[in-house]
């Protein structure tokens, strides 16, 4: 596909105005190093260096668009503790209004540990309470998007299965979302694949895929089945499968299946690799690229991120680079913030 073409809508990003409906919480990173077992357990010591907080799940669905210059509002839940407010005070300071995120009292905010040494996860811990979000909550999230509607380009739902994504939430989502003519993007969890019938795209990986469809997936031929099968099932416009280091398979309605390979150079952490599919899909279909066109321009930002350690973002200038020289690999070493 034409360099110029795809860069052509990166560079349109900033025109795209995207609400964001999902499970916010925070990726904790302890970095260290490991030069010794423990005479406790046969369990590596590790020596902690540093750490760093980032937002994770849907927040960093809404880090991507806003560091790829797309115009972003939130729907979601935190708890009434400390990782909760970090999350509000990030988005604030980002630009993002906030006034979509609710504080639920009883909510644990959720928090992904990651204890990593020499680049390589030791053990990964995580403190949530897991719970369907109150209904006068829900209502709050819709009236947020029944006032936005009509100035927005798109919707993405980011599922982590936390308990924001619900029936009434998302019947109504697909009511406003398809009522007023707009994109209306998913990253899926298994359990809730239902929900989301009649969604303009969907980005499950191969597993959820597989596991949604109920088959094995073991070649070409039962991949094919099951992307024909999800597409069908949701009635859906697209359907785009992500499978790691084999890239990806676009499904779309009118009988097209495209097959993409991976550009990822080197892979360092897959973690949050789907959030930048999503945005990416989001923000390019929003300024009027075709499905293939966003899985396209979404491949080569994945291919980005995985070459770096722990939930990252993609800047503009970095996928506009890597869509007409590739993808170039960089320094591994961790740019830590507390």
């Amino acid at each position: 596909m034409n360099p110029n073409e795809l860069t052509s809508y990166i560079s349109r990003f900033k025109d795209a105005r995207i609400m964001v409906i999902g499970d916010l919480m925070v990726d904790e990173y302890i970095w260290g190093s490991v030069s010794r077992i423990s005479p406790e357990a046969p369990v590596p010591v590790v020596s902690v260096t540093s750490e760093s907080l980032r937002l994770g799940g849907a927040g960093n669905v809404v880090n991507n668009i806003h560091s790829l210059g797309g115009k972003v509002l939130v729907g979601g839940v935190v708890g009434n503790d400390e990782m909760g407010r970090k999350v509000i005070h990030d988005l604030r300071r980002m630009g993002v209004e906030t006034k979509g995120v609710i504080v639920e009292p009883e909510r644990v905010t959720t928090v992904k540990t990651r204890i990593l040494a020499q680049h390589q996860q030791v053990v990964r811990y995580d403190r949530e309470v897991i719970r369907p979000i109150d209904p006068q909550n829900i209502q709050q999230i819709l009236s947020l998007l029944e006032e936005g509607i009509d100035h927005l380009d798109a919707v993405l739902v980011s599922d982590y299965g936390k308990g924001v994504v619900c029936e009434p939430l998302i019947e109504r989502v697909r009511s406003l979302t398809l009522g007023a003519g707009k994109i209306w993007a998913v990253d899926p969890k298994v359990k809730n694949l239902p929900l989301f019938r009649q969604v303009t795209i969907i980005t499950p990986n191969h597993h959820e895929a597989a596991e949604a469809a109920g088959r094995y997936v073991q070649n070409e031929e039962q991949l094919m089945a099951v992307g024909q099968f999800l597409l069908h099932r949701l009635q859906a416009g697209s359907v785009l499968i992500t499978r790691g280091e084999k890239g990806m398979t676009l499904f779309q309605e009118n009988g097209e299946v495209t097959k993409i390979p991976t550009m990822a150079k080197e892979v360092f952490d897959v973690t949050g690799a789907g959030d930048t599919v999503i945005s990416v899909v989001a923000l390019a279909m929003a300024v009027g690229a075709s499905p293939k066109e966003a899985a396209i321009l979404s491949n080569y930002a994945a291919g980005i991120v995985v070459g770096e350690v722990g939930t990252a973002t993609v800047k503009a200038s970095e996928l506009e680079d890597a869509v007409k020289n590739g993808i170039r690999v960089k320094n591994k070493s961790p740019l830590l913030n507390v």
